[in-house]
């Protein structure tokens, strides 16, 4: 580039799209439609789209200023002097919260109102509320509907949830003029905090109720039917709506989240839908098969054991399981043998067994346990 080469910066007016003649509404629009699609933050890395969210910026800081605009129309760039871009993209105040709005202010808008309320907004919801009930297996598997007791903020009925004794209601914060937020001027940035004496409600109560001390809320114990559905399992969580906290000021009720604990039972656990069991049996019963009764989850359960079973088969009894949750069905129950062997044996049984083992030598070299399972499945 030669010695002679002057760089000229864009027209203001140009950057944000608007005539000479535009409003301060056309021009703030303007402005806030070129932020919000260069800003850094929905450009991360793109150099390009940084400068032209900085240009937008300088352009409206000067043109947003009556004296800055009068002066720029008049002399251009170089009426402009000291009172130019150079201190930074936001020199001038530029309240970024009002121009992004709602959409967009958070970006630069710190420690707004409390439990998601809008500036100047008084009602809140209340708060949500978690419940821990534990019931017992055969609960789970059946359902069951429990009443249950339950503390949660309810209307105060001495100033029917007005917060003040005489019953006229909250007062507009002097401190915030019911804003609920109090700006600060921090560098570059117009920050917003919440007005710590109405704890940015954006009113006061001048006469709290003494029975809820101007809350409007006060903690009650209620009685709730929960109705535990058939088939649930450990964790489950039951949402009522509408049951949780009374909200702020007239504002909606929160959920009730009901979260399930299940009691282990004796001798069954659950996989999914289906019950799963182990059934000791004796080496007899195993070689020879026999056929009996066991206690189901639902009922008595009829087991065969078929001649020659394994130790470790598994046995399925199809339907006789945990219900499907909301659905029709019902999972298995599934019973695996375990053959028991006798730590010690009595003269007469020490003699019956060995007249047995003559009968059934077995060749004892290893082998592996792939030919192993095979051999199993051939016999099986």
């Amino acid at each position: 580039m030669g010695s002679n080469t002057k760089v000229s910066k864009a027209d203001y007016y140009e950057v944000l799209g608007v005539s000479r003649e535009c409003t301060d509404q056309e021009l703030k629009s303007a402005y806030r439609k070129q932020a919000l699609k260069y800003h850094p933050d929905r450009n991360p890395g793109d150099h390009a789209a940084e400068e032209k969210f900085k240009e937008a910026s300088e352009a409206y800081q000067v043109l947003s200023d009556a004296d800055k605009r009068a002066a720029y129309d008049r002399f251009g760039h170089a009426g402009l002097g000291a009172q130019g871009f150079g201190a930074g993209p936001f020199a001038g105040g530029v309240d970024l919260g009002d121009i992004f709005g709602d959409l967009f202010g958070e970006m630069f808008t710190m420690g707004g109102a409390p439990g998601g309320a809008s500036r100047g907004s008084r009602t809140q919801r209340g708060d949500d509320l978690r419940f821990d009930m534990t019931i017992d297996f055969e609960n789970a598997v059946f359902g069951i509907e429990k009443e249950v007791k339950i503390r949660r903020l309810e209307m105060c009925g001495v100033c029917n949830g007005k917060g003040s004794a005489s019953g006229r209601g909250p007062s507009i914060c002097s401190h915030c003029q019911g804003r609920g937020q109090l700006r600060y001027q921090q560098g570059f940035f117009s920050v917003a905090r919440t007005c710590v004496a109405c704890s940015g409600t954006g009113t006061v109560i001048s006469d709290p109720c003494p029975a809820c001390r101007g809350e409007g809320r006060k903690t009650a114990e209620v009685k709730l039917n929960v109705k535990v559905p058939p088939g649930v399992e450990e964790g489950t969580r039951i949402r009522y709506g509408g049951e949780g906290d009374v909200g702020r000021v007239g504002g909606p009720k929160g959920d009730l989240y009901v979260i399930l604990s299940i009691r282990p039972h004796d001798y069954f656990e659950r996989h999914g839908y289906d019950l799963q069991c182990v059934l000791p049996i004796s080496f007899p019963q195993a070689a020879m098969g026999d056929e009996f009764e066991i206690p189901g989850i639902d009922g008595p359960v009829n087991i065969k054991i078929p001649e020659g079973t394994q130790s470790g088969k598994e046995l399925r009894i199809r339907g006789r399981g945990v219900p499907y949750l909301n659905e029709r069905g019902k999972g298995d129950l599934i019973v695996k043998v375990l053959v028991q062997i006798p730590r010690k044996l009595n003269r007469a049984q020490r003699e019956l067994v060995s007249k047995l083992a003559e009968s059934m030598a077995v060749d004892n070299k290893p082998t592996s346990p792939g030919l192993m399972e095979k051999m199993k499945d051939l016999f099986s």
